[in-house]
């Protein structure tokens, strides 16, 4: 009965007590360092390789998004490419019909974030209100994803098309144009280049830091209560269908906003890009990067992504490969995430080298 009390006594503690977003300087000092590395490198740096990690970037809204639907909520989702893609089209139908002038791509890509997360609801609402958890939640959403990627491959007919713009099945939607910003002297057209990497860097930073804000808030404590155990969590009286519900819509409009980003930056969408393999690598980025890290999913998401491009050079097959060997390795050695435990291990001699220093 007291180890009962005791239990509950903990899990009081975790729902009624938000943490602090960072710990000092063991967070700011070292977050300051890489922005600053960050927004230095394209002062040394050539224009395809700035526009490379802006692709790099694009991705890491998805991966995030995803580290708070899974890593913190225990749901795991395989259609973060559906609502990538549904975006992406959206962002393209939009723009093309209405152009680029006057900030109109802006517009573009604020609708297209809120249909994806739209959809998100939708779709979460049945998921979650009709108790769909599990490995059950993991199949429903991989079924809408592959649904989705069929339905768009078989657009490729002239009567497919919405306005201007026509969706073109398996060869995509291509001639949208990049996102564009209003200015007096004329609209500033963001292509793969510095000003759109500072403008993505500045994406990442802010939706990052809001994310661990979120986590770190009374929200965020209830949803990892929901991941550890729901039944308890449901007990103490919250309603678990409703936090599992916003962070499934937050992290699937941050899937959208990645979808717009990428077909900004490229002027294209496919629909492979909600296909089986696509939808596939996200959940290896996180589990490899540590689901529930925000932190290690950020930076294990930019070295999966940095990795997988070196690969390909070689074949895309070879690529595919070592990502499922990552993922196998990930399972068996460090469930955490191979980057959560490298980061553990090294903070861990860290801090015994100072208590050593110290104590001399």
């Amino acid at each position: 009965m007291a180890r009962s009390s005791s239990k509950t006594a903990r899990w009081l503690a975790l729902l009624e007590g938000p943490q602090t977003l960072g710990k000092g300087p063991r967070f700011w000092a070292p977050f300051a360092l890489v922005l600053a590395a960050a927004c230095a490198y394209p002062l040394f740096a050539d224009g395809y390789d700035v526009g490379n990690n802006v692709y790099f970037f694009n991705w890491t809204f998805m991966a995030m998004g995803l580290s708070l639907i899974w890593g913190y909520g225990g749901a795991l989702s395989f259609g973060q490419t559906a609502f990538f893609g549904v975006a992406a089209y959206t962002y393209g139908i939009i723009s093309i019909n209405f152009g680029d002038a006057y900030g109109l791509t802006l517009v573009a890509l604020l609708g297209s974030v809120a249909v994806s997360a739209l959809l998100a609801a939708v779709l979460g609402y049945f998921l979650f209100f009709g108790r769909i958890s599990g490995v059950f939640l993991g199949i429903v959403t991989l079924s809408v994803t592959l649904v989705l990627e069929r339905f768009m491959a078989q657009t490729a007919g002239p009567e497919w098309r919405v306005g201007a713009a026509r969706l073109n099945g398996f060869n995509g939607m291509g001639g949208m144009p990049s996102l564009t910003i209003p200015w007096p002297g004329g609209d500033i057209a963001l292509f793969p280049d510095v000003p759109l990497y500072y403008i993505t860097l500045a994406l990442v930073v802010i939706v990052y830091l809001a994310l661990r804000i979120l986590v770190n808030s009374r929200f965020g404590n209830v949803l990892v209560a929901i991941r550890e155990n729901p039944q308890r969590a449901e007990m103490l009286g919250y309603d678990i269908r409703r936090y599992q519900l916003i962070a499934f819509v937050v992290g699937s409009g941050l899937a959208g906003l990645s979808g717009v980003l990428y077909t900004s930056w490229g002027n294209y969408i496919t629909p492979a890009s909600m296909g089986m393999t696509a939808a596939s690598l996200p959940i290896v980025w996180v589990a490899v990067g540590g689901r529930s890290d925000l932190t290690t999913t950020l930076l294990g998401t930019l070295l999966v992504l940095a990795g997988f491009q070196a690969l390909t050079i070689y074949g895309s097959q070879y690529a595919l490969v070592v990502m499922g060997v990552l993922l196998v390795l990930t399972v068996l050695v460090a469930p955490n995430g191979i980057v959560h435990a490298a980061g553990t291990l090294f903070s861990g001699r860290f801090r015994r080298r100072v208590t050593e220093r110290e104590a001399l």
